[in-house]
């Protein structure tokens, strides 16, 4: 299971040599926040509302001291708008408290703050601050528990188990490549097996559409002829290489 893992980890490390984060941000602050936003929904409605959001508040002492209402407005179109408004607040909060007015670079200190969990710390530490860490969201559980690297439901478990198998200066790009796989081709209801690159070594293949000519429809984002979710160039952070031209 371990060859299978870090061959499919390759495999995937060459379809995806462009993997990066698809939340727009131009500091740690903004990852932060695109990534309490992005919590059910996806990341280009994300980033359709972050420019208006840093425009009003582009510090953590504007969003700390947002009127709610206002805030709520602003980030309505990315859903529970209501309890995202308090977690951006309340981290914002204490952020101009504890740290300074600036994103701490620890796990430690991430999770303390409001609306922020080891997934949303694993993605500011790998793409903001360079520190590897694996980030279990949907895409990713769903992939690895198909794959058979595990069979945890718990993220937490999900992710112990996962860094078990994978030195950790792959954590960071691992997420990145499992989730722009998820998203691209191994869909949760029509995975598009037919067109996948790495169907020979999958243990689920046949869940999804076989017929490559039929899976070829299935297929999402640039993989589909379309761009990705990106609608600003990357900045330069550890981590966060630029995605190819026409990818979004």
């Amino acid at each position: 299971m371990v060859r299978r893992a870090r061959r499919i980890n390759r495999e995937l490390a060459e379809v995806y040599p462009y993997a990066h984060p698809e939340l727009d941000f131009r500091n740690p602050f903004e990852l932060l926040v695109a990534t309490v936003l992005s919590a059910q929904t996806t990341d280009l409605r994300v980033n359709q509302t972050t420019p208006a959001l840093f425009a009003a508040y582009p510090t953590p002492e504007d969003m700390a001291a947002a009127v709610p209402e206002e805030l709520e407005a602003i980030i309505r179109p990315t859903g529970f708008f209501r309890a995202k408004a308090r977690s951006l607040m309340g981290l914002s909060a204490a952020l101009r408290d504890d740290f300074g007015g600036e994103v701490p670079g620890r796990l430690k200190d991430l999770v303390k703050l409001p609306g922020v969990g080891r997934k949303t710390a694993n993605v500011v530490l790998g793409n903001a601050f360079g520190v590897p860490g694996i980030t279990v969201d949907t895409h990713f559980g769903r992939l690895v528990r198909r794959w058979k690297w595990t069979e945890q439901e718990d993220p937490e478990k999900v992710e112990a188990e996962i860094a078990a198998i994978f030195p950790k200066s792959e954590w960071t790009m691992l997420s990145h490549r499992v989730v722009f796989h998820g998203r691209r081709i191994c869909h949760s209801r029509k995975p598009a097996c037919g067109a996948c690159p790495i169907a020979a070594l999958c243990p689920a293949y046949g869940e999804g559409e076989t017929d490559p000519e039929k899976a070829k429809k299935l297929l999402k984002y640039e993989m589909g002829g379309h761009p990705g979710q990106r609608l600003s160039p990357p900045p330069d952070y550890p981590g966060s290489p630029a995605p190819p031209l026409g990818a979004g």
